[in-house]
């Protein structure tokens, strides 16, 4: 299938990011590494009329940065470059951890860091570490800034706290300090979403693919798997990633 039609518009700073947003509303979506939006959209499951692309926005950095106690992750910093980052495997391994289970290097090429956090999948890896590390969404629109904590910004599938024109500018997580960190998931494919996953930071669990958003533990029945075998699946996982 094709997308619906859609208006495309390609803004050069973050200001004429937020009056697009402002002036389109709901009809409007974000397209940074397209690897979620672009599947949806070519199937009909969203149909936004306005497209907004902030691939060529002057001057956003696209490699992680250490500031202080934190890395911050720009718009635009691809899951790929995160991967590589000397910045990160110094300081924050479990985000490596997790990308190596992050789909295939094709789409981490693509894929953005903050993308995936915004997108707000349950079964994604890189919303769990940010639930994991306690990390800060800094969000803007044109009505202001403001800074949203990891343990507020997932409401459900796909559902984030964000308000109308409301994006994700920023997303900074915590480094790990001296605390050992696992990454740990079954998959019936590699690159597949997993069936269930861990991300273990010293004695602290976060389940993957476990519940309607990072950090709820309620499974489901669905076509790939019983909430039973869920269950038993996260505790075996969990074992394994503690070890």
């Amino acid at each position: 299938m094709k997308p619906a039609p859609f208006a495309y518009h390609r803004p050069r700073t973050r200001e004429e990011v937020d009056a697009l947003l402002a002036a389109h509303g709901e009809d409007a979506k974000i397209l940074a590494g397209g690897q979620s939006l672009v599947p949806i959209m070519s199937m009909r499951l969203a149909t936004p009329a306005h497209v907004i692309d902030i691939n060529f926005l002057d001057g956003e950095p696209t490699e992680p940065a250490l500031e202080g106690d934190t890395l911050s992750f720009g718009p635009l910093v691809r899951q790929r470059a995160a991967e590589r980052s000397p910045a990160v495997a110094a300081h924050l391994p479990v985000l490596r951890q997790a990308l190596q289970h992050v789909a295939h290097p094709a789409i981490r090429s693509r894929g953005t860091v903050v993308g995936s956090i915004a997108h707000a999948d349950p079964a994604a890896e890189l919303p769990a570490v940010m639930v994991a590390l306690g990390g800060e969404a800094h969000v803007r629109s044109a009505r202001g800034r403001r800074t949203v904590r990891a343990g507020g910004l997932y409401e459900g599938p796909l559902q984030t706290a964000l308000g109308p024109g409301e994006w994700i500018e920023e997303v900074r997580l915590p480094v790990q300090s001296d605390r050992t960190s696992a990454v740990v998931e079954f998959a019936r494919r590699r690159g597949d979403y997993a069936l269930c996953g861990v991300v273990a930071l010293g004695d602290d669990v976060t389940y993957i693919g476990m519940g309607p958003y990072p950090g709820v533990v309620a499974p489901e029945d669905d076509i790939h798997a019983t909430a039973r075998y869920r269950v038993w699946l996260a505790e075996r996982l969990k074992r394994r990633a503690l070890t």
